[in-house]
């Protein structure tokens, strides 16, 4: 009976742990995508996820090592299970979502954060790095890289003027309008990008 009563307890304490890591990186996400890397701390963070700093830094270590799994959580998951024609598009939603439920929000993490420490300067590149090397296999021209980061370019271009800066009329415009007209005219830079769901509110992740 005791054997069982103990291993009950290590199961609850696994989950609640697992919980507690799960609620920590929610918070992160949402925090660093509302204010960056650098104005987003870490007493806020753990506030937010309901746990106390020592558990962060516990499962995460540092702040920079939480940023790169809420980054890998993300973009990363982004990247392994979205096709490559439809990237461009899903992206653009997780951006004009502007935090719903079960939005992504890896790519205005990335805006808010661009310029700051030099501590999370490689994370960023690379991750973008990641998404221009995917939109580059959309055309077959020999200047595909370059197409790739135009694109790449025109995404992050157009998260900045809504998400960050507030520009109207595109900062209130409707998602599915902004898609249909974005992927519409990406097609001129990269041949195989889908419209498939340009026009029917799609949500693929």
């Amino acid at each position: 009976m005791g054997e069982t009563s103990q291993h009950g307890t290590v199961g609850t304490h696994r989950r609640d742990a697992q919980g507690t890591r799960r609620r920590l990186l929610d918070a992160a996400a949402e925090l660093f995508a509302e204010r960056g890397y650098e104005r987003a701390t870490v007493r806020d963070i753990a506030a937010r996820a309901g746990a106390n700093q020592a558990l962060l830094f516990r499962y995460f270590g540092t702040k920079k090592a939480l940023f790169g799994e809420v980054m890998a959580r993300g973009g990363q998951e982004q990247l392994r299970t979205t096709p490559a024609d439809r990237l461009f598009e899903v992206a653009l939603r997780g951006m004009l979502a502007g935090g719903g439920p079960g939005a992504d929000r890896s790519l205005e993490v990335c805006l808010r954060s661009i310029g700051g420490s030099d501590e999370i300067a490689d994370a960023l590149r690379g991750l973008g790095e990641e998404y221009a090397e995917v939109l580059a296999t959309l055309s077959a021209s020999e200047d595909g890289g370059l197409r790739g980061d135009l694109a790449l370019s025109w995404l992050l271009g157009i998260g900045l003027m809504r998400v960050v800066v507030g520009k109207e009329p595109l900062a209130s415009a409707d998602p599915d309008t902004v898609c249909t007209l974005a992927v519409g005219a990406l097609r001129h830079l990269l041949e195989d990008l889908s419209t498939d769901g340009a026009t029917g509110g799609a949500t693929d992740g």
